[in-house]
Protein backbone atom coordinates (compact mmCIF):
# COMPACT_ATOMS: atom_id res chain seq x y z
CA UNK A 1 0.00 0.00 0.00
CA UNK A 2 1.15 3.42 -0.81
CA UNK A 3 2.68 5.43 1.91
CA UNK A 4 1.02 8.38 1.47
CA UNK A 5 -2.44 7.16 1.52
CA UNK A 6 -1.74 4.76 4.15
CA UNK A 7 -0.79 7.96 5.97
CA UNK A 8 -3.82 9.90 4.89
CA UNK A 9 -6.45 7.54 5.96
CA UNK A 10 -4.73 7.02 9.36
CA UNK A 11 -4.65 10.69 9.94
CA UNK A 12 -8.33 10.68 9.35
CA UNK A 13 -8.79 8.11 11.75
CA UNK A 14 -6.42 9.74 14.46
CA UNK A 15 -8.65 13.24 13.91
CA UNK A 16 -11.43 11.45 14.27
CA UNK A 17 -10.28 9.85 17.46
CA UNK A 18 -9.22 13.88 18.27
CA UNK A 19 -12.55 15.25 17.69
CA UNK A 20 -14.08 12.34 20.58
CA UNK A 21 -11.48 14.05 22.70
CA UNK A 22 -12.95 17.24 22.19
CA UNK A 23 -16.42 16.57 22.15
CA UNK A 24 -15.87 14.40 25.73
CA UNK A 25 -14.27 17.51 27.44
CA UNK A 26 -17.19 19.67 26.47
CA UNK A 27 -19.65 17.37 27.65
CA UNK A 28 -17.80 16.70 30.94
CA UNK A 29 -18.34 20.46 31.45
CA UNK A 30 -21.67 19.25 32.84
CA UNK A 31 -22.30 16.91 35.60
CA UNK A 32 -25.68 15.69 34.03
CA UNK A 33 -23.14 14.72 30.70
CA UNK A 34 -20.17 13.80 32.27
CA UNK A 35 -20.30 10.27 32.46
CA UNK A 36 -20.87 10.49 28.84
CA UNK A 37 -18.11 12.55 28.21
CA UNK A 38 -16.29 9.77 29.60
CA UNK A 39 -17.77 6.96 27.04
CA UNK A 40 -16.62 9.35 24.15
CA UNK A 41 -12.96 10.00 25.22
CA UNK A 42 -12.69 6.87 26.09
CA UNK A 43 -13.74 5.84 22.22
CA UNK A 44 -11.73 8.92 21.14
CA UNK A 45 -8.58 6.90 22.93
CA UNK A 46 -9.84 3.37 21.27
CA UNK A 47 -9.30 4.87 17.44
CA UNK A 48 -6.46 5.91 18.63
CA UNK A 49 -4.45 3.31 19.39
CA UNK A 50 -6.06 0.79 17.13
CA UNK A 51 -5.02 2.88 14.54
CA UNK A 52 -1.72 3.76 15.39
CA UNK A 53 -1.18 -0.02 15.75
CA UNK A 54 -2.75 -0.86 12.45
CA UNK A 55 -0.77 1.76 10.87
CA UNK A 56 2.25 -0.11 12.53
CA UNK A 57 1.62 -3.28 11.36
CA UNK A 58 1.25 -1.80 7.59
CA UNK A 59 3.70 0.49 7.22
CA UNK A 60 6.31 -2.04 8.54
CA UNK A 61 5.39 -5.32 7.88
CA UNK A 62 8.53 -6.58 8.80
CA UNK A 63 8.72 -5.81 12.10
CA UNK A 64 9.87 -8.56 14.22
CA UNK A 65 7.60 -10.71 16.19
CA UNK A 66 9.93 -10.20 19.55
CA UNK A 67 8.56 -6.02 18.88
CA UNK A 68 5.21 -7.08 18.76
CA UNK A 69 5.31 -9.14 21.69
CA UNK A 70 6.50 -6.18 24.03
CA UNK A 71 3.64 -3.70 22.62
CA UNK A 72 1.42 -6.65 23.36
CA UNK A 73 2.72 -7.52 27.07
CA UNK A 74 3.14 -3.74 27.76
CA UNK A 75 -0.49 -3.20 26.85
CA UNK A 76 -1.44 -6.38 28.97
CA UNK A 77 0.63 -5.03 32.26
CA UNK A 78 0.04 -1.39 31.89
CA UNK A 79 -3.80 -1.78 31.15
CA UNK A 80 -4.15 -4.50 33.75
CA UNK A 81 -2.34 -2.28 36.50
CA UNK A 82 -4.37 0.67 35.80
CA UNK A 83 -7.73 -1.53 35.77
CA UNK A 84 -6.76 -3.15 38.90
CA UNK A 85 -6.16 -0.19 40.60
CA UNK A 86 -8.84 1.68 39.74
CA UNK A 87 -11.25 -1.00 40.60
CA UNK A 88 -10.04 -1.41 43.55
CA UNK A 89 -8.63 2.27 44.99
CA UNK A 90 -11.11 4.07 47.46
CA UNK A 91 -12.25 7.18 47.01
CA UNK A 92 -9.86 9.07 49.73
CA UNK A 93 -6.89 7.75 47.61
CA UNK A 94 -8.40 9.11 44.41
CA UNK A 95 -6.15 11.88 44.28
CA UNK A 96 -2.92 9.91 45.03
CA UNK A 97 -4.35 7.53 42.21
CA UNK A 98 -4.01 10.49 39.69
CA UNK A 99 -0.98 11.70 41.48
CA UNK A 100 0.77 8.32 39.76
CA UNK A 101 -0.79 8.25 36.21
CA UNK A 102 0.24 12.03 36.17
CA UNK A 103 3.73 10.65 37.16
CA UNK A 104 3.34 7.49 34.45
CA UNK A 105 1.90 10.15 31.60
CA UNK A 106 4.88 12.32 32.34
CA UNK A 107 7.59 9.35 31.83
CA UNK A 108 5.87 8.09 29.45
CA UNK A 109 6.65 11.35 27.14
CA UNK A 110 10.12 11.67 27.87
CA UNK A 111 10.99 8.56 27.29
CA UNK A 112 9.15 8.89 23.68
CA UNK A 113 11.53 11.90 23.60
CA UNK A 114 14.21 10.81 24.77
CA UNK A 115 14.55 7.56 22.45
CA UNK A 116 13.82 9.65 19.10
CA UNK A 117 16.89 12.10 19.84
CA UNK A 118 18.96 8.79 20.34
CA UNK A 119 17.57 7.84 16.72
CA UNK A 120 18.13 11.22 15.08
CA UNK A 121 21.14 12.69 16.47
CA UNK A 122 23.72 13.26 14.60
CA UNK A 123 21.75 12.50 11.30
CA UNK A 124 20.08 14.45 8.60
CA UNK A 125 16.83 14.23 10.36
CA UNK A 126 18.21 15.91 13.36
CA UNK A 127 16.92 19.70 13.10
CA UNK A 128 16.02 22.84 15.45
CA UNK A 129 12.22 21.90 16.18
CA UNK A 130 12.93 18.51 16.20
CA UNK A 131 15.24 19.22 18.98
CA UNK A 132 13.36 22.08 20.46
CA UNK A 133 10.54 19.05 20.98
CA UNK A 134 12.61 16.69 22.16
CA UNK A 135 14.08 18.91 24.62
CA UNK A 136 10.74 20.19 26.29
CA UNK A 137 9.25 16.74 26.46
CA UNK A 138 11.90 15.28 28.32
CA UNK A 139 12.24 18.34 30.19
CA UNK A 140 8.87 18.67 30.97
CA UNK A 141 8.19 15.02 31.18
CA UNK A 142 10.72 13.97 33.71
CA UNK A 143 9.73 17.65 36.39
CA UNK A 144 6.03 15.75 35.93
CA UNK A 145 7.41 12.03 36.93
CA UNK A 146 9.22 12.86 40.27
CA UNK A 147 7.05 16.16 40.79
CA UNK A 148 3.90 13.41 40.73
CA UNK A 149 5.40 10.94 42.81
CA UNK A 150 5.98 13.35 45.40
CA UNK A 151 2.77 14.47 45.40
CA UNK A 152 1.01 11.23 45.52
CA UNK A 153 3.80 10.22 48.24
CA UNK A 154 2.83 13.48 50.43
CA UNK A 155 -1.36 12.85 49.90
CA UNK A 156 -0.81 9.19 51.15
CA UNK A 157 0.81 10.14 54.18
CA UNK A 158 4.36 8.32 53.01
CA UNK A 159 6.18 11.56 52.90
CA UNK A 160 5.46 14.79 55.08
CA UNK A 161 2.35 16.85 54.36
CA UNK A 162 4.42 19.67 55.83
CA UNK A 163 6.42 21.79 53.80
CA UNK A 164 10.04 20.17 53.52
CA UNK A 165 12.92 22.76 52.97
CA UNK A 166 15.70 21.12 49.97
CA UNK A 167 19.10 22.08 50.72
CA UNK A 168 20.07 25.36 49.39
CA UNK A 169 16.51 26.21 48.91
CA UNK A 170 15.16 27.51 45.96
CA UNK A 171 18.37 28.59 45.05
CA UNK A 172 19.08 24.99 44.21
CA UNK A 173 15.47 24.99 42.40
CA UNK A 174 17.26 27.82 40.47
CA UNK A 175 20.30 26.19 40.13
CA UNK A 176 18.44 23.31 38.47
CA UNK A 177 16.32 25.31 36.05
CA UNK A 178 19.15 27.28 34.77
CA UNK A 179 21.09 24.20 33.87
CA UNK A 180 18.29 22.71 32.37
CA UNK A 181 17.79 26.10 30.00
CA UNK A 182 21.40 26.59 29.25
CA UNK A 183 21.50 23.05 28.14
CA UNK A 184 18.51 22.72 26.01
CA UNK A 185 19.48 26.54 24.29
CA UNK A 186 22.63 24.13 23.89
CA UNK A 187 21.03 21.10 21.91
CA UNK A 188 19.13 23.82 20.00
CA UNK A 189 22.03 25.66 18.78
CA UNK A 190 23.92 22.61 17.37
CA UNK A 191 20.67 20.68 15.82
CA UNK A 192 21.98 19.73 12.73
CA UNK A 193 24.18 21.80 9.84
CA UNK A 194 24.67 25.26 9.67
CA UNK A 195 23.75 25.89 13.65
CA UNK A 196 25.80 27.98 15.29
CA UNK A 197 27.28 25.03 17.37
CA UNK A 198 26.94 22.24 14.74
CA UNK A 199 30.54 20.64 15.44
CA UNK A 200 29.37 19.67 18.85
CA UNK A 201 29.74 15.66 18.65
CA UNK A 202 26.87 13.18 19.02
CA UNK A 203 28.54 11.85 22.11
CA UNK A 204 28.61 15.14 23.66
CA UNK A 205 25.00 16.26 22.70
CA UNK A 206 23.64 12.56 24.33
CA UNK A 207 25.67 13.59 27.50
CA UNK A 208 24.01 16.96 28.04
CA UNK A 209 20.79 15.29 27.24
CA UNK A 210 21.66 13.37 30.22
CA UNK A 211 22.15 15.94 32.42
CA UNK A 212 19.18 17.67 31.39
CA UNK A 213 16.70 14.17 32.36
CA UNK A 214 18.97 14.36 35.75
CA UNK A 215 17.89 18.25 36.13
CA UNK A 216 14.66 17.74 35.53
CA UNK A 217 14.34 14.65 37.59
CA UNK A 218 15.65 16.63 40.26
CA UNK A 219 13.86 19.72 39.85
CA UNK A 220 10.46 17.56 40.45
CA UNK A 221 11.90 16.50 43.69
CA UNK A 222 12.85 19.89 44.62
CA UNK A 223 9.86 22.08 43.32
CA UNK A 224 7.44 19.73 45.12
CA UNK A 225 8.79 18.97 48.52
CA UNK A 226 8.67 22.80 49.64
CA UNK A 227 4.92 22.84 48.61
CA UNK A 228 2.51 22.06 52.05
CA UNK A 229 -0.30 19.67 52.08
CA UNK A 230 -2.61 22.03 51.84
CA UNK A 231 -1.69 23.07 48.16
CA UNK A 232 -1.32 20.13 47.28
CA UNK A 233 -5.19 20.06 44.79
CA UNK A 234 -3.40 22.65 42.77
CA UNK A 235 -0.02 21.30 42.39
CA UNK A 236 -1.89 18.25 41.33
CA UNK A 237 -3.57 20.22 38.34
CA UNK A 238 -0.30 21.82 37.64
CA UNK A 239 1.49 18.44 37.23
CA UNK A 240 -1.41 17.20 35.21
CA UNK A 241 -1.31 20.23 32.85
CA UNK A 242 2.46 19.31 32.76
CA UNK A 243 1.58 16.02 31.37
CA UNK A 244 -0.61 17.21 28.90
CA UNK A 245 2.55 19.12 27.59
CA UNK A 246 4.63 16.40 27.42
CA UNK A 247 2.61 14.79 25.75
CA UNK A 248 1.72 17.75 23.21
CA UNK A 249 5.55 17.96 22.77
CA UNK A 250 6.07 14.03 21.78
CA UNK A 251 3.05 14.38 19.26
CA UNK A 252 5.46 16.72 17.02
CA UNK A 253 8.06 14.49 17.78
CA UNK A 254 6.31 11.39 15.84
CA UNK A 255 3.95 13.79 13.81
CA UNK A 256 0.83 12.17 15.43
CA UNK A 257 -1.88 14.49 15.38
CA UNK A 258 -3.96 13.09 18.19
CA UNK A 259 -1.43 13.33 20.71
CA UNK A 260 -0.97 16.61 19.77
CA UNK A 261 -4.21 17.83 20.06
CA UNK A 262 -5.11 15.43 23.31
CA UNK A 263 -1.75 17.15 24.98
CA UNK A 264 -2.79 20.09 24.15
CA UNK A 265 -6.34 19.61 25.45
CA UNK A 266 -4.96 18.02 28.54
CA UNK A 267 -2.08 20.85 28.75
CA UNK A 268 -4.57 23.52 28.65
CA UNK A 269 -7.97 22.47 30.68
CA UNK A 270 -4.80 21.75 33.56
CA UNK A 271 -3.88 24.93 33.38
CA UNK A 272 -6.82 26.85 33.53
CA UNK A 273 -8.17 24.36 36.43
CA UNK A 274 -5.00 25.41 38.26
CA UNK A 275 -5.58 29.12 37.71
CA UNK A 276 -9.32 28.63 38.68
CA UNK A 277 -8.08 26.96 41.91
CA UNK A 278 -5.23 29.31 42.66
CA UNK A 279 -7.67 32.08 42.92
CA UNK A 280 -10.02 30.42 44.56
CA UNK A 281 -7.54 30.15 47.39
CA UNK A 282 -6.84 34.38 46.77
CA UNK A 283 -3.04 33.24 45.83
CA UNK A 284 -0.82 33.33 42.99
CA UNK A 285 0.25 30.13 41.40
CA UNK A 286 3.89 31.31 42.10
CA UNK A 287 2.92 32.41 45.95
CA UNK A 288 1.30 28.44 45.98
CA UNK A 289 4.94 26.80 44.25
CA UNK A 290 7.33 28.89 46.63
CA UNK A 291 5.50 30.15 49.70
CA UNK A 292 5.67 26.75 51.42
CA UNK A 293 1.54 26.98 52.35
CA UNK A 294 -0.33 24.01 54.80
CA UNK A 295 1.53 21.03 56.91
CA UNK A 296 -0.15 20.45 59.74
CA UNK A 297 2.42 20.36 62.51
CA UNK A 298 4.57 22.43 61.03
CA UNK A 299 2.62 25.68 61.10
CA UNK A 300 2.14 27.95 64.00
CA UNK A 301 -1.55 27.93 65.59
CA UNK A 302 -3.87 30.87 65.09
CA UNK A 303 -6.05 30.73 68.65
CA UNK A 304 -9.36 32.39 68.43
CA UNK A 305 -9.19 35.72 69.90
CA UNK A 306 -12.86 35.90 71.74
CA UNK A 307 -11.56 32.84 74.27
CA UNK A 308 -14.56 31.33 73.16
CA UNK A 309 -15.93 27.70 74.27
CA UNK A 310 -16.70 24.74 72.29
CA UNK A 311 -20.69 23.83 73.09
CA UNK A 312 -20.87 19.66 72.43
CA UNK A 313 -24.33 18.72 71.01
CA UNK A 314 -26.03 15.02 70.65
CA UNK A 315 -27.30 13.56 67.97
CA UNK A 316 -30.37 13.92 69.34
CA UNK A 317 -29.95 17.79 69.36
CA UNK A 318 -28.83 18.08 66.44
CA UNK A 319 -31.26 15.97 64.62
CA UNK A 320 -34.16 18.25 65.92
CA UNK A 321 -32.82 21.20 64.64
CA UNK A 322 -32.36 19.50 61.01
CA UNK A 323 -35.63 17.42 60.92
CA UNK A 324 -37.98 20.56 61.97
CA UNK A 325 -35.72 23.11 59.57
CA UNK A 326 -36.89 24.76 56.31
CA UNK A 327 -33.25 24.87 54.55
CA UNK A 328 -30.33 22.59 55.71
CA UNK A 329 -26.90 22.77 53.84
CA UNK A 330 -24.45 20.04 54.08
CA UNK A 331 -20.84 21.12 53.63
CA UNK A 332 -18.62 18.14 53.07
CA UNK A 333 -14.91 18.19 53.62
CA UNK A 334 -11.60 15.63 53.26
CA UNK A 335 -13.15 14.01 56.50
CA UNK A 336 -16.34 12.86 54.56
CA UNK A 337 -14.33 10.98 52.58
CA UNK A 338 -11.80 9.15 54.65
CA UNK A 339 -15.03 7.66 56.59
CA UNK A 340 -16.32 6.69 53.18
CA UNK A 341 -19.79 8.48 54.55
CA UNK A 342 -21.05 9.72 50.91
CA UNK A 343 -23.58 7.17 51.12
CA UNK A 344 -24.48 7.89 54.96
CA UNK A 345 -24.82 12.00 54.24
CA UNK A 346 -27.23 11.09 51.04
CA UNK A 347 -29.43 8.61 53.62
CA UNK A 348 -29.87 11.47 56.00
CA UNK A 349 -30.45 14.22 53.33
CA UNK A 350 -33.53 11.65 51.91
CA UNK A 351 -34.62 11.39 55.04
CA UNK A 352 -35.03 15.32 56.05
CA UNK A 353 -36.59 15.82 52.74
CA UNK A 354 -39.07 13.05 52.93
CA UNK A 355 -39.88 15.61 55.81
CA UNK A 356 -39.90 18.34 53.80
CA UNK A 357 -36.67 20.27 54.38
CA UNK A 358 -34.53 21.57 51.42
CA UNK A 359 -31.35 19.61 50.89
CA UNK A 360 -28.62 21.70 49.71
CA UNK A 361 -24.54 20.54 49.49
CA UNK A 362 -21.86 23.26 49.25
CA UNK A 363 -18.61 22.48 47.29
CA UNK A 364 -15.76 24.33 48.06
CA UNK A 365 -13.10 24.32 44.89
CA UNK A 366 -10.23 23.50 46.93
CA UNK A 367 -12.35 20.84 49.36
CA UNK A 368 -10.48 17.40 49.69
CA UNK A 369 -7.37 16.97 48.10
CA UNK A 370 -8.04 17.68 44.58
CA UNK A 371 -10.19 19.65 41.69
CA UNK A 372 -13.57 17.62 41.89
CA UNK A 373 -12.86 15.45 44.88
CA UNK A 374 -16.37 16.60 46.75
CA UNK A 375 -17.93 16.70 43.39
CA UNK A 376 -16.53 12.64 42.56
CA UNK A 377 -17.71 11.47 45.89
CA UNK A 378 -21.53 12.65 46.25
CA UNK A 379 -21.75 11.89 42.95
CA UNK A 380 -21.21 8.04 43.90
CA UNK A 381 -23.80 8.19 46.32
CA UNK A 382 -26.01 9.80 43.58
CA UNK A 383 -26.38 12.82 44.92
CA UNK A 384 -28.58 14.77 42.51
CA UNK A 385 -26.01 17.35 40.70
CA UNK A 386 -28.63 20.45 41.14
CA UNK A 387 -28.02 20.07 44.83
CA UNK A 388 -24.45 20.85 44.19
CA UNK A 389 -23.66 24.50 44.70
CA UNK A 390 -20.24 26.07 43.76
CA UNK A 391 -18.93 28.72 46.50
CA UNK A 392 -20.17 31.50 44.88
CA UNK A 393 -23.73 30.39 44.15
CA UNK A 394 -24.56 28.94 47.55
CA UNK A 395 -22.74 31.70 50.02
CA UNK A 396 -25.56 34.02 49.61
CA UNK A 397 -28.00 31.17 50.92
CA UNK A 398 -26.00 30.89 54.07
CA UNK A 399 -28.04 33.54 55.49
CA UNK A 400 -31.38 32.20 54.69
CA UNK A 401 -30.07 28.45 56.14
CA UNK A 402 -32.00 27.43 59.24
CA UNK A 403 -28.39 24.70 59.97
CA UNK A 404 -25.03 24.31 57.92
CA UNK A 405 -23.95 20.88 58.48
CA UNK A 406 -20.57 20.99 58.50
CA UNK A 407 -18.84 17.16 57.74
CA UNK A 408 -15.00 16.82 57.79
CA UNK A 409 -14.41 20.36 56.35
CA UNK A 410 -11.93 22.74 58.05
CA UNK A 411 -10.04 25.58 56.68
CA UNK A 412 -12.48 26.09 53.84
CA UNK A 413 -15.04 27.28 56.97
CA UNK A 414 -12.63 28.86 59.08
CA UNK A 415 -13.64 32.62 59.60
CA UNK A 416 -10.36 33.33 60.06
CA UNK A 417 -9.86 34.11 56.33
CA UNK A 418 -11.71 36.54 56.71
CA UNK A 419 -11.23 38.62 59.86
CA UNK A 420 -7.06 37.91 60.79
CA UNK A 421 -4.73 38.95 59.17
CA UNK A 422 -2.25 37.21 61.21
CA UNK A 423 -4.08 33.68 59.71
CA UNK A 424 -2.22 32.13 56.68
CA UNK A 425 -5.19 31.54 54.80
CA UNK A 426 -6.51 35.44 55.50
CA UNK A 427 -7.84 36.23 51.98
CA UNK A 428 -8.72 32.95 50.55
CA UNK A 429 -12.46 32.59 50.13
CA UNK A 430 -14.58 30.75 52.31
CA UNK A 431 -17.45 28.85 52.52
CA UNK A 432 -20.06 31.83 54.87
CA UNK A 433 -20.89 28.87 56.77
CA UNK A 434 -20.77 31.01 60.37
CA UNK A 435 -23.55 33.00 58.72
CA UNK A 436 -25.53 30.04 59.15
CA UNK A 437 -28.25 30.26 61.88
CA UNK A 438 -27.30 27.19 63.41
CA UNK A 439 -24.35 25.36 62.94
CA UNK A 440 -23.52 21.65 63.52
CA UNK A 441 -20.02 20.35 62.87
CA UNK A 442 -19.25 16.35 62.86
CA UNK A 443 -15.83 15.74 63.66
CA UNK A 444 -13.78 13.36 65.48
CA UNK A 445 -11.84 15.64 67.89
CA UNK A 446 -10.65 19.42 67.57
CA UNK A 447 -7.51 18.51 65.25
CA UNK A 448 -6.68 20.97 62.83
CA UNK A 449 -7.13 21.00 59.02
CA UNK A 450 -4.21 20.70 56.81
CA UNK A 451 -3.81 24.94 57.10
CA UNK A 452 -2.31 23.72 60.67
CA UNK A 453 -4.44 26.62 62.20
CA UNK A 454 -7.64 26.47 64.92
CA UNK A 455 -10.76 26.82 63.14
CA UNK A 456 -12.93 29.95 65.07
CA UNK A 457 -16.01 28.82 63.59
CA UNK A 458 -15.69 26.01 66.37
CA UNK A 459 -16.27 28.38 69.61
CA UNK A 460 -18.83 30.29 67.31
CA UNK A 461 -21.95 30.75 70.12
CA UNK A 462 -23.97 29.08 67.74
CA UNK A 463 -22.28 26.16 66.63
CA UNK A 464 -22.69 22.67 68.07
CA UNK A 465 -19.59 20.22 67.98
CA UNK A 466 -20.96 16.55 67.72
CA UNK A 467 -18.21 14.44 68.17
CA UNK A 468 -17.80 11.44 65.98
CA UNK A 469 -16.29 9.79 63.26
CA UNK A 470 -18.17 11.29 60.12
CA UNK A 471 -19.69 8.06 59.07
CA UNK A 472 -21.08 6.45 62.37
CA UNK A 473 -22.01 10.36 63.47
CA UNK A 474 -24.76 10.76 59.98
CA UNK A 475 -26.01 7.21 60.77
CA UNK A 476 -26.63 8.10 64.48
CA UNK A 477 -28.29 11.35 63.03
CA UNK A 478 -30.26 9.15 60.28
CA UNK A 479 -31.67 7.16 62.75
CA UNK A 480 -32.15 9.97 65.96
CA UNK A 481 -34.64 11.50 62.57
CA UNK A 482 -36.32 8.58 62.15
CA UNK A 483 -36.94 8.27 65.98
CA UNK A 484 -39.17 11.96 65.71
Amino acid sequence: MDQQWLFTMAFFAWLAGAVCFVLGLHMMNSPATGRRGNQVSAAGMTIAVVTTLVWLALKDPGLSITAWIIIVVGFLIGGGIGLVMALRVKMTAMPQLVSLFNAVGGGAAALVAIEDYLHVVGTPAESIPTSIFVVLGVLIGTITFTGSIVASGKLQGLISGKPIPVPGGQMTTLALAIVAVVGTIILVLAAGPGTPLDGIGSGLKTLILGVIIVSGLTFGVTMVLPIGGADMPVVISLLNSFTGTAAAMSGFVLNNPVLIIAGALVGAAGGILTKLMADAMNRSITNIMVGGFGGGEGVVAVTDASGGTVREVSADDAAIMMAYAQKVIVVPGYGLAVAQAQHAVRELAELLESRGVEVLYAIHPVAGRMPGHMNVLLAEANVPYPLLKEMDEINPEFPRCDVALVVGANDVTNPAARSNPASPIYGMPILDVDHAKNIVVIKRSMGRGYAGIDNELYTDPKTGMFFADAKAGLEQLAQAVKAL
